[in-house]
């Protein structure tokens, strides 16, 4: 059954549809819902560690508890929040602006979402079944090693399967990229949001496995007995820390990069200009991708690698600032002179520039090997990397979001509403992180349960504390507008800025199943712009017009996934009861099973044919 001919009956028939689809539309709706809902819990958990220091000595949680909190908050917004909205954009928008009618790997596509998502689900189960992890969420051995119950083992289990989820998705867009461009899309023509997904999928390829690696001798240290990290064996407890961030600094660039594309885009539309200095910032991504690989220990500046790997690693981290000052400035530059339309997708833009750079100042900071003796391991670098983090993934998730909304739902979000979402946050952004920077050259260390009284860090705290509770209202103002805007706000035109430039504003807003009726041919940078300066409606195309070829859908990824789900729990728990293993070969069992199925059974697709097309542009949901 296509999704195409799929009647809308009911519920049962959309969840089914979900369940199965392949389509990179829906896809990115599913990682938007599951990341959305992740972000919120995520959120709920950075309340509760802010409320217990909100005061000297508090006891709102216990300690035990306090360490539960904070490596799950750290791990649900970096890996179950921050990546999922970004798979989103990236489904949602990348194959609509290189002219394409899908991903490459559509069957991929949807396996990468459905192992991300049983991931995450294996990570939160763990508060249910006697603890979640508690050793951070870097997981530092000899601490994760020794963590008594199974938290950890969830920790493992649940990154493993999620991050296999990712390493798909990203070589996903990188064959994408590659191969499925438009006739005319030169690598030089492509919008900066696609070429920042582009150098993201490259990261992904090349540090995912570095983690997973990681993981799979921490599953071997504590569920078989081996002793990669344990240093009374012979092993070595400093090795993890160098597998977790030579995956964990090219991490926060996959973070950052998509959003600077979308930025990118943004500024570009909204101040009726092309982007300043096309060229530099294609190089600028480019040259972040590269250097970002090089500057993992700056985190371990305190390890005792000695002083030339550590001045090595210093000066590499610097360099990362300098292609990040040429985007900042170009930036600025393809606003200055344009005529600016506030939107709140501009807003969370703008705000992001200021945001940014006090980040990127407080890294140069740290960077600095000697001074960063003093910051390590104190509030200096919570303040600096939720500056980067927050001030720049989150704003720019927010930014992206109120953008392409128009282009995923064919509603915009209400600009009002959204203009009084990004105030109390951005306010309580500032309250709360800015002042963590003192905090901690004050000495108030990280990750501790409490502060005690008299050493200066009461009003501190209260501020910061304050600062979060402004944060959460401007969130909920967020999901609120989203749920009013689906009510209340009219059907968005395919151009909904009436000012786009890039390719995903040629076609309805949402797209066809199909998105391109006949693939635009592509006449330079900002291609829509190109044919509206030369009068035309839409995009001139590349093709005649004639029946499409699409993919069908499948369940066969949500039961890989599933397999892999349950397969997990036998691994964790086989070190209790052998009897476990069970659930390892019954979950393998049904992995295998349904590659076997997939292997043997032709799965061809279907053709949308001609007659069906030229009905979609009658009806107008396709042009």
């Amino acid at each position: 059954m296509s999704t195409a001919v799929a009647q809308k009956s009911g519920l049962g028939a959309a969840i089914w549809d979900y369940l199965t689809t392949v389509d990179h539309k829906k896809i990115a709706h599913l990682y938007l819902y599951a990341g959305g809902l992740f972000f919120l819990i995520g959120g709920l958990e950075a309340m509760i560690i802010r409320i217990q220091l909100m005061k000297p000595d508090n006891n709102f949680i216990s300690a035990g508890l306090y360490n539960e909190m904070i490596t799950m908050h750290g791990t649900t917004m970096i890996f179950l929040a921050a990546m999922p909205l970004i798979f989103a954009l990236m489904n949602a928008v990348v194959p609509l602006q290189i002219g394409a009618r899908d991903v490459a790997f559509p069957f991929l596509n949807s396996l990468g979402f459905w192992l991300f998502l049983f991931g995450g689900l294996m990570l939160n189960v763990s508060w249910f079944t006697g603890g979640a992890p508690d050793a951070g969420w870097t997981n530092y051995a000899p601490l994760s090693t020794t963590s008594p119950g199974h938290g950890v083992d969830y920790y493992v289990m649940g990154l493993q399967i999620s991050g296999a989820g990712t390493l798909i998705g990203g070589i996903n867009f990188l064959v994408t990229i590659v191969n499925m461009r438009a006739p005319g899309m030169t690598y030089m023509r492509m919008p900066l949001f696609t070429w920042s997904v582009f150098v993201t999928s490259t990261l992904i390829l090349f540090a995912f496995p570095a983690l997973t690696v990681g993981l799979f001798l921490m599953m071997f240290d504590r569920m078989f007995g081996s002793a990669f990290f344990d240093v009374g064996l012979g092993g070595n407890a400093i090795i993890w820390e160098h597998l977790f961030w030579i995956f964990g600094h090219p991490e926060v660039y996959i973070l950052i990069l998509p959003l600077f594309g979308a930025f990118s885009d943004i500024f570009s539309t909204f101040s009726k200009k092309r982007l300043f200095g096309y060229s530099a910032m294609v190089f600028a991504t480019v040259l972040i991708g590269f250097l970002g690989f090089m500057v993992w220990a700056h985190h371990m500046f305190t390890v005792g690698m000695g002083p030339i790997a550590n001045s090595i690693f210093a000066v590499a981290t610097m360099a990362i600032a300098v292609p990040t000052g040429i985007k900042i400035f170009n930036w600025l530059f393809t606003m200055w002179g344009g005529q600016i339309k506030m939107t709140a997708a501009m807003l969370w833009s703008v705000a992001f520039i200021p945001s940014f750079t006090i980040g990127g100042m407080t890294g140069v900071m740290l960077a600095a090997a000697a001074a960063d003796y003093q910051y390590h391991d104190t509030y200096f670098v919570v303040g600096h990397f939720h500056y980067v983090i927050v001030g720049g993934v989150v704003f720019g998730i927010f930014a992206a979001l109120h953008y392409w909304w128009p282009k995923m739902f064919g509603i915009k979000l209400n600009e009002k509403l959204g203009k009084l979402a990004f105030w109390p946050f951005f306010v309580g952004f500032h309250l709360t992180f800015f002042i963590q920077h003192f905090l901690g050259l004050m000495g108030m260390p990280r990750r501790y349960w409490v502060f005690l009284e008299g050493q200066g860090l009461e009003t501190g705290n209260m501020i910061s504390t304050v600062g979060a509770f402004f944060m959460a209202i401007g969130t909920l103002i967020f999901v609120y507008n989203v749920i009013y805007s689906a009510k209340k706000e009219k059907k968005a035109d395919g151009d909904a800025w009436g000012t786009g430039r890039t390719l995903e504003w040629a076609i309805p807003s949402p797209p066809p199943h199909y998105n391109f009726v006949q693939t635009p041919l592509v006449r330079g940078l900002d291609p829509l712009w190109v044919e509206k300066m030369d009068g035309k409606e839409g995009m001139t195309p590349a093709e005649p017009l004639g029946d499409i070829h699409m993919p069908n859908a499948s369940f066969l990824p949500f039961m890989m996934s599933l397999g892999t789900f349950i397969a997990g729990f036998g691994f964790i728990y086989q070190v209790d009861n052998k009897a476990w293993l069970i659930a390892v070969f019954a979950g393998m069992g049904i992995l295998l099973g349904s590659m076997l199925v997939r292997s043997v059974k032709d799965d061809l697709g279907h053709h949308i044919h001609k007659e069906e097309i030229e009905e979609d542009i009658k009806k107008g949901v396709a042009k």
